[in-house]
């Protein structure tokens, strides 16, 4: 039995030339949480230079140009575009048109301002949390916790800082996905003050530890007030010993207001 040329589908008919056709596949769609192709490399080149910028490896007022690092990093022009753009997103470098990027001063105004927010949204997120979890979500979070022990002990500041976001992530859970992507943003922003906290104090990984423990305690007692307390004080802690570090002449005001309205006033 014959079969007609419009029963056929169209990419398996012969060419009109006589050749056999071409099938060009459909080009890859990004799916949600999983970038392909420009898109994971800019994403890859920012996490490198994300990581110098946090390391110290490119220090503050360091000019980044784009043409450089793409010969450094092995990219081209494109990626290092978008990364730049990230970056700057992220409060890491100064990029103006016309105007060579930079890698930002740490600014004691934007300190404060981030930590402000943060105690207030965080808070009030471990408030709403602590008592949603169960006993999975407490183990994870003990898991969690020993690891950013023992990777302390370790000097591996980049996987403390992956379970360190995991501890917290899981502490801050049971809120919308809003809140959930300002309270990312937040702690992506803050992980350079972490850092600096760390090599400024090298006693306050302990304090961050027994801070750790200490809200662990509270979220299996699901004691939301004392859980709201703790959190509020170990961030306040953090911006208050950077800054008595770097700015010691800058009134914190944000972090201390916030600190009074969500932890009591007591760092």
């Amino acid at each position: 039995m014959s079969t007609r040329s419009s029963d056929i589908p169209r990419e398996q008919r012969p060419a009109e030339n006589g050749s056999e056709a071409q099938v060009s596949a459909e080009p890859p769609v990004d799916e949600p949480g999983h970038p392909t192709g420009g898109r994971r490399l800019a994403l890859d080149v920012h996490a490198r230079l994300r990581a110098m910028i946090l390391s110290g490896e490119l220090p503050p007022g360091s000019a980044l140009l784009q043409a450089e690092m793409a010969r450094k990093l092995g990219v081209s022009r494109t990626p290092m575009r978008e990364a730049f753009r990230l970056l700057q997103e992220e409060g890491l470098i100064d990029a103006r048109p016309d105007q060579r990027a930079r890698v930002r001063g740490v600014d004691p105004e934007d300190l404060d301002g981030v930590y402000g927010a943060r105690i207030m949204l965080e808070t009030l997120a471990v408030n709403l949390t602590a008592k949603s979890l169960d006993a999975g979500d407490l183990e994870r979070m003990s898991e969690a916790l020993q690891c950013m022990r023992e990777l302390a002990s370790q000097d591996q500041p980049d996987q403390w800082h992956a379970a360190h976001k995991e501890f917290h992530g899981i502490a801050t859970r049971a809120v919308g996905p809003h809140l959930q992507r300002m309270l990312a943003s937040l702690g992506e922003h803050s992980e350079r003050y972490i850092r600096l906290a760390q090599l400024g104090m090298p006693s306050s990984w302990a304090r961050a530890h027994a801070d750790h423990e200490a809200l662990l305690d509270a979220l299996r007692l699901s004691d939301s007030d004392e859980a709201a307390r703790v959190i509020a004080r170990h961030l306040a802690r953090t911006a208050l010993n950077v800054l008595a570090d770097i700015a010691p002449e800058y009134e914190p005001v944000a972090t201390r207001t916030a600190l009074g309205i969500a932890g009591n006033g007591q760092p």
